[in-house]
């Protein structure tokens, strides 16, 4: 069965019997919270009863962190799950998302028969999202998909620019999607942000996660905002009931009290990243930058994946993003001494590769 993912973790290990060093998801490289694992084992002694189908506790919870209303909340599966609802419960019939991008927004679209079109991203502009794009929006266009930042570039969205679409889509009565999924390790989450919008753009939803800033990505834990509910209401009516379990619950009010755990890896992203990317520019990749906990760079090497995977690493290529072609690759940010082994590899691959 073929992934057009990362994080293949599992079939690694089936095929050489050992775990890999995973640089091709770009979850948080201090792992899960022991806050966090140890709410997760506390609340498998009440997993006998069905958990809460609204996620009240959970809800208020993330209420209070953000200063919205809880009516503005609604918890799923991981943010895919929210995706795909989102897909079944309004059923456009016209899309535009970027490219490239998080394959999941088309994919969760062409299943309910949405015709979707590409705003391709220029190399020559960096592959950063440009005013261009507002051309595009018009009253034919239901529904428009932004990931801020970016994946797999990392790029944010310049804020005068979210503003101008938050306008105009509002005018033309398309709703904007924004994934903020990787906000959280910007070096100022807040400014590339449209959560303090919502109350004045009912068309506005945004999706987040608690997969990768705290490290959850196996609880699958994932929530959408909008100050719109009949909209909420209808995501939540296109999915089955029990759709967060009470394990993932439990993990997601102790993850928003882990404030220090947060500002660590933080700290350590911004750190590890500058200089992640300047040994990927040192070894003569063509790096585009990355504003969050992962690197977009380009490889004359079509096989480097390949051969990597054979000094047990993994990366992430990016040849099958709409948009992209062959040898373009994105690479986590981890801790100091794996991204050394990242290096080190990679520069023993590319002194064998021009031999």
């Amino acid at each position: 069965m073929a992934l057009i993912h990362g994080g293949d973790t599992e079939g690694y290990f089936e095929a050489y019997g050992k775990v890999p060093l995973d640089f091709s998801a770009n979850c948080n490289p201090l792992g899960i919270p022991v806050g966090v694992a140890k709410a997760i084992a506390a609340a498998a002694a009440q997993a006998d009863k069905y958990p809460d189908p609204l996620c009240r506790q959970l809800r208020a919870a993330i209420s209070e962190k953000l200063g919205l209303p809880p009516s503005y909340i609604l918890c799923g599966n991981g943010a895919a799950d929210l995706i795909f609802r989102l897909a079944l419960a309004k059923r456009p019939k016209t899309a535009l998302v970027t490219a490239p991008t998080f394959a999941e927004y088309e994919l969760a679209l062409k299943t309910t028969g949405c015709v979707v079109a590409h705003h391709f991203l220029e190399e020559s502009a960096g592959f950063r999202l440009d005013s261009s794009i507002i051309d595009r929006v018009t009253p034919a266009l239901d529904i428009l998909f932004i990931c801020n930042p970016n994946n797999p570039t990392g790029l944010t969205v310049a804020p005068a620019l979210l503003q101008e679409l938050l306008d105009v889509t509002r005018q033309t009565g398309t709703l904007l999607v924004v994934d903020e999924c990787f906000n959280g390790f910007l070096d100022a989450p807040e400014s590339h942000s449209l959560k303090r919008k919502l109350k004045d753009y009912d068309n506005l939803l945004i999706l987040d996660a608690f997969t990768k800033l705290y490290g959850m990505a196996g609880v699958r834990l994932g929530y959408c905002l909008s100050s719109n509910t009949n909209l909420l209401d209808a995501i939540k009516d296109a999915g089955q009931p029990w759709s967060v379990s009470s394990l993932a619950q439990a993990a997601g009010i102790a993850a928003l009290r882990e404030c220090d755990y947060v500002n660590t890896a933080r700290v350590l992203i911004q750190t590890e990243r500058a200089d992640l990317t300047a040994a990927l520019t040192a070894l003569g990749l063509r790096v585009y930058g990355g504003e969050a906990n992962y690197i977009f760079f380009y490889a004359p090497i079509p096989n480097l994946g390949a051969l990597l995977r054979q000094r047990g690493v993994l990366i992430r290529d990016c040849g099958n993003y709409a948009g992209l072609a062959a040898g373009f690759w994105r690479v986590a940010v981890r801790t100091q001494s794996e991204n050394e082994q990242l290096i080190g590899a990679l520069g023993d691959v590319l002194k064998e590769a021009t031999k």
